[in-house]
Order: C-alpha cells, then sequence, then structure tokens
C-alpha cells in the first residue's frame, strides 16, 4: 500500500507559491536562473464596473523576481489575463495582487526573503541582489519599502521604551561633505539585561535640533514614561554652548541627558545606571577629560548635596590616577 506520509510532488507548493495565488505551469532551467511560468489561481471575469461578465480579450506576462531556492536566482513568469465587459466595456486585467505590489519587480515571498536576509543572515544589500538576479538600486529600493512598513511603521515597537540612546554616525564621506545622520537606539533591554540594544530611528542631521523635532514628533504620553536619555559627546558640546553648564543642573522637570565615558562603554549597562543616578538627583553629569576621555570613577557617589571636601577628594584622586606613570604599584 503507498506511504501516506507521502504525496504527489507539487512544484507550487515547493516554491510556495500558493500563498501568492499562483499555479506553476512550467518550467525552464538556465545556467544562472531558474524561470517558473505561472498563471492566476482565482479567475477575475466580472466586470468591477457595472458587474457584468467580461469575455477574454488578451493576455500580458509580468516577470518577478522570486525567493531563490538553493541560491539559484528564481524568476516568475505570470500569464495575466485582460477582460473586456460584454456590457460598458470596460477592460480590467487580473488582480495579482496576492504575489506583489503594483508595479513591483520582486514578488511578496522575495521581500520577505531579503528583509530576513539583511536583518538576521547579516547580508549585503549586493549580496541580495545578486541572489534575486535585480539591480543594487532595486533590491535596495524593495528593502528599503518593506523594511519600513514592517519596522518602522510599527506603532508598537516604541511601547517598551524607557532608555534611549542618541549619536550620529557618518554614513557617506564625500568631497564636497560628509553625510551624518542621527541614530537613536533603545537601551531599555542593556538597563534591564534582558537583551542587546534595539534600532529605532535614523534622522537626517546631527544637530540637537534634529533629536528635538524627532521627539516632538512622538506622543506626549510616550515621552513621559521615558527615564533617561543617553546622548553622545556631539550634543554635550552643542548643550554647553546654547543652555551653558549651570542651567543643566535645574530641577525643571525635563528629560534628563547623560553622556557615555567612551565608545567601548557603550553597549555596557554602566552608564545606563550611571544615567539613572544623575536623572534622579538632578545632578549635572561629569565632564570627559580632553586627554584620557576617561569620566571620574567616583562621580556616581557626588550629589549635589556632598560637601565640598569631598568634592575635592573626588577631583584630587581623579587627576592622581591619571598622572600616575605606568608601573607597578608601590601600595603595601
Amino acid at each position: 500500500m503507498p506511504d501516506a506520509t507521502f504525496s504527489v510532488p507539487d512544484l507550487t507548493t515547493v516554491t510556495r507559491l500558493d500563498e501568492l495565488g499562483q499555479i506553476v505551469v512550467g518550467q525552464r532551467l538556465e545556467p544562472d536562473r531558474a524561470v517558473l511560468a505561472c498563471r492566476v489561481s482565482e479567475p477575475d471575469e466580472w466586470c468591477r464596473r457595472c458587474g457584468c461578465e467580461g469575455f477574454p480579450r488578451d493576455s500580458l506576462v509580468r516577470r518577478l523576481a522570486h525567493e531563490p531556492f538553493g541560491w539559484r536566482p528564481t524568476v516568475l513568469e505570470v500569464t495575466i489575463r485582460r477582460y473586456r465587459c460584454i456590457g460598458c466595456g470596460h477592460v480590467w486585467r487580473q488582480d495579482t495582487t496576492a504575489a506583489a505590489e503594483p508595479r513591483a519587480k520582486l514578488s511578496r515571498r522575495a521581500l520577505g526573503w531579503a528583509l530576513e536576509g539583511l536583518v538576521v543572515a547579516h547580508l549585503s544589500v549586493a549580496r541580495i541582489a545578486e541572489a534575486l538576479a535585480v539591480s543594487w538600486n532595486t533590491a535596495n529600493s524593495a528593502v528599503l519599502a518593506e523594511g519600513r512598513r514592517l519596522l518602522i511603521d510599527d506603532p508598537g515597537r516604541f511601547d517598551t521604551v524607557r532608555v534611549i540612546g542618541v549619536d550620529e554616525h557618518v554614513w557617506r564621506h564625500t568631497r564636497r561633505g560628509d553625510k551624518y545622520v542621527t541614530v537613536i537606539i533603545d537601551l531599555t533591554p542593556i538597563r534591564d539585561r534582558t537583551g542587546p540594544s534595539r534600532l529605532l530611528d535614523m534622522v537626517a542631521g546631527r544637530s540637537k535640533q534634529v533629536f528635538k523635532t524627532w521627539l516632538a514628533a512622538r506622543p506626549h504620553a510616550w515621552r513621559d514614561q521615558l527615564e533617561v536619555v543617553a546622548m553622545g559627546r556631539l550634543h554635550r558640546v552643542q548643550d554647553r554652548h546654547q543652555r551653558g553648564t549651570a542651567r543643566r543642573g535645574r530641577g525643571d522637570g525635563s528629560i534628563r541627558s547623560t553622556w557615555s565615558a567612551s565608545p567601548a562603554t557603550r553597549s555596557t549597562g554602566a552608564d545606563v545606571a550611571s544615567s539613572k543616578i544623575y536623572t534622579a538627583t538632578g545632578a549635572a553629569p561629569p565632564t570627559r577629560s580632553t586627554g584620557h576621555g576617561g569620566s571620574c570613577t567616583l562621580a556616581a557617589t557626588c550629589s549635589p548635596t556632598s560637601s565640598a571636601a569631598a568634592s575635592t577628594r573626588c577631583s584630587q584622586a581623579t587627576s592622581t590616577s591619571r598622572s600616575r606613570p605606568p608601573g607597578p604599584s608601590t601600595n603595601a
């Protein structure tokens, strides 16, 4: 008796085209790609204007890049029928929105594969374009649009954010000037020790006003739930020029800003813990030395209510530790 766990091989199911409303009717294997001839599974023979029945007029072929199988580019050649209404004479074609967006060159399965390869497998856009047999611009535009639809336009991705980090990044060096973006990340998993940080958004520009504009565009209830905003050195310098050091310590109820000591410690929870102290006490964050770039190790214990003697000991300990020559310690 036949084995009940197996069925007749079906290329439509293997290539997952049944999810896109397509049926494979033929295949052609070329040296550099596989071409699948498809047709729309559901008929579309009723007029969308008057509701009368239409008769087939002609057909056309739409080419779509599909997800690769065995790293061989797969191309779909979808045959689409066009109908003419017998009542009003309206002409329409079969609906293929289940397979791809209008005027798109990639199928929906190809978009999902490209986005997963970029985010999860860390593939480059050039490698994705090569696997899909499309140009770099086509793959890049499609991935950006799909990522914005699924990731950036998701209204629930800001719900659990309590600690955010802000810094600038140069994404292109040109002779006419560098191109900067302001990167905003979620540091809540780092503070809670539940996972890695998460990218929230990237905004063109590197000024503090860019971040203010982005923050003002967020809902007021979401801004109230923020506990800490960790900012980079550039924003610290801009803040010092605009408001002055004295105004940073005012208890005006605004969100406090803190700066990480060095790029190497930004991924740890030490700076987030220190920034929480400054947020709670309202103290101004410590400044970095121009020679070393490390902040005072006793700064977390200092507060506005500390005595002058304690602040002096803190400054002396910091300057002694930085000016001490390398070598074995003389303490017993």
